[in-house]
């Protein structure tokens, strides 16, 4: 009797796991616009150093004089530490000059780009952030 206990436990397991939802991982062309790259200049103004993209966001003066806050995702967080950007890094450039090239998000969300490369003022060190495709 044990026995047919833990095949059914053992199938409702399979059940209600095959029945969870799975998060496939996108790519750049299904989110961003790869026709729509360019450079930004601005001041940092906060980091989110979270899985599985990272953002941070840069206020951008626009041709009026307008001031934007932009969100530029990131490459994963591990991607980022591997090639020796840090968190810190990061904390240590807010309120400072950063040159930014990113590609416009496809669906029009506006102030949203996924970022290419980064330059912080501070040390001008070009660093890449993300896939960029143009």
């Amino acid at each position: 009797m044990k026995s047919v206990w833990t095949v059914m436990l053992a199938v409702g397991a399979a059940v209600v796991l095959a029945a969870s939802p799975t998060f496939a991982h996108h790519s750049f062309a299904a989110e961003f616009d790869a026709s729509k790259c360019r450079e930004f200049s601005g001041t940092l103004t906060k980091v989110e150093w979270t899985n599985p993209h990272g953002f941070f966001y840069v206020d951008i003066k626009d041709a009026d004089g307008a001031v934007h806050n932009w969100s530029f995702q990131t490459y994963a967080l591990i991607t980022l530490r591997r090639a020796g950007t840090s968190l810190q890094l990061f904390k240590d450039n807010i309120g400072k000059d950063v040159w930014v090239r990113g590609c416009e998000a496809k669906n029009g969300r506006q102030y949203y780009a996924a970022a290419g490369s980064l330059k912080f003022a501070s040390d001008g060190v070009l660093r890449q952030m993300g896939q960029i495709q143009d």
